[in-house]
């Protein structure tokens, strides 16, 4: 019996990315190749400058490469429009944010329901698969609270939730304990852990070797190439 390949949750193959032409051209890709497979937990790290934040949008489908090609779960990107991008975009990654990106004013299970919304699910089913989500990060209790009511690791929290609950291929985070203290950072990067350990796919943007630490293979980038792919030793 053939088993038949794992096809890879993201697949970039010599992606070059340009901004500006002759003496003004700045090269932020430079022929960036990575493979990353279902289950993986990968950090992406490097200083300002190194292409990381380039490499992140164009894994996240938010800007497209100038060269070379990208397929998310066997999907080519470059093949499809604006709509059909914001349909990948909601199915298919789950994004969290430095910045939480949660909407003053609203409850934590109307914020984690939103992306269900856009899919047009039901209410009843929007409101089940919220409470699930946010009571798997550890905020049952707090579905009902605002932004302004929680603590920077609880937003992270409730952010983290609202990227897994359609059960995407896909977490992207970028830098995700940016804006956090030690204590929550460690909270959120063992949270991110047991996501992994239940399957998830994880790429997370850092500049953080505290943060990249965490995860189970290592890319480090420099003027706009890999220079290091390495198995986590932790």
């Amino acid at each position: 019996m053939t088993i038949a390949p794992q096809v890879p949750v993201v697949d970039i193959r010599d992606v070059k990315k340009f901004y500006g032409s002759g003496d003004t051209e700045v090269r932020a890709l430079d022929g960036v190749t990575l493979t990353v497979y279902p289950g993986e937990y990968v950090a992406i790290m490097g200083p300002s400058g190194s292409g990381k934040s380039t490499l992140m949008n164009i894994i996240g489908c938010l800007d497209a490469p100038t060269a070379g090609s990208y397929a998310l779960d066997g999907l080519e990107v470059a093949r499809l429009d604006e709509r059909q991008l914001s349909i990948v975009r909601n199915r298919r990654i789950g994004f969290v944010f430095q910045s939480f990106n949660l909407i003053p004013r609203t409850s934590a299970q109307a914020q984690v329901e939103m992306p269900l919304a856009y899919q047009g699910a039901k209410r009843q089913e929007r409101r089940e698969k919220a409470l699930l989500a946010l009571g798997a990060v550890g905020l049952a209790d707090r579905a009902h609270h605002e932004p302004n009511e929680l603590s920077g690791g609880q937003q992270q929290r409730v952010a983290i939730a609202r990227a897994l609950v359609s059960r995407p291929s896909l977490l992207l985070a970028d830098e995700p304990t940016g804006a956090l203290d030690t204590k929550s950072t460690q909270e959120i990067m063992g949270l991110l852990e047991r996501v992994n350990s239940a399957g998830r796919t994880i790429i997370v943007i850092t500049h953080e070797h505290e943060v990249a630490q965490h995860a189970r293979r290592v890319v480090t980038m420099r003027d706009g190439k890999i220079i290091s792919d390495e198995a986590n030793a932790a």
